[in-house]
């Protein structure tokens, strides 16, 4: 009976688990380096259109208090 655990065991130990430790500690890395280039030239470019964008808000909010002072309260 012991002779039939053996070879899965030996297959997983010399196949597998190998495979499984290199794709977990090449997965470890990469998020450990962090951002690259190219994601953080796109972060500051997300954040600056979503400054422009609050700005945007903020001023149409302006608009519609001086407009329409009861436009908050219609929500």
């Amino acid at each position: 009976m012991e002779e039939v655990f053996i070879a899965p065991i030996v297959i997983f130990l010399v196949v597998v688990a190998p495979i499984w430790l290199v794709l977990h500690y090449r997965s470890k890395r990469q998020l450990s380096q962090g951002l690259s280039e190219e994601e953080y030239a796109q972060l500051s470019e997300l954040s600056e259109l979503a400054d422009k964008m609050t700005d945007r808000i903020k001023t149409l909010e302006a608009i519609l208090d001086v407009e329409t002072p009861e436009w908050r309260s219609k929500v």
